[in-house]
């Protein structure tokens, strides 16, 4: 009865010790994350850049009256 008991136990850890390799040959080797771009509009640069663009452009706009342009200085344009 022990004899079976030991071939019963060594068997476990001989298919434990195959299913343990193989899914550690499957996950491969771990590469370190690259930069994370921007998650969303508020985290890029360049969108917040163009947004602020737009509003100054458009007070801009406002101050000249609708009707034209009076011939002052328009908006910096965006730079980068």
């Amino acid at each position: 009865m022990v004899r079976f008991l030991f071939v019963i136990l060594l068997l476990a850890a001989v298919i434990y010790a195959v299913f343990w390799a193989i899914n550690r040959r499957n996950d491969g080797p771990q590469q370190p994350a690259g930069p994370r771009g921007p998650v969303g509009p508020d985290d890029d640069e360049d969108f917040l850049r163009q947004l602020d663009w737009e509003r100054r452009r458009d007070a801009h706009r406002k101050q000249q009256g609708e009707g034209g342009d009076t011939g002052g200085d328009p908006p910096p344009a965006p730079t980068g």
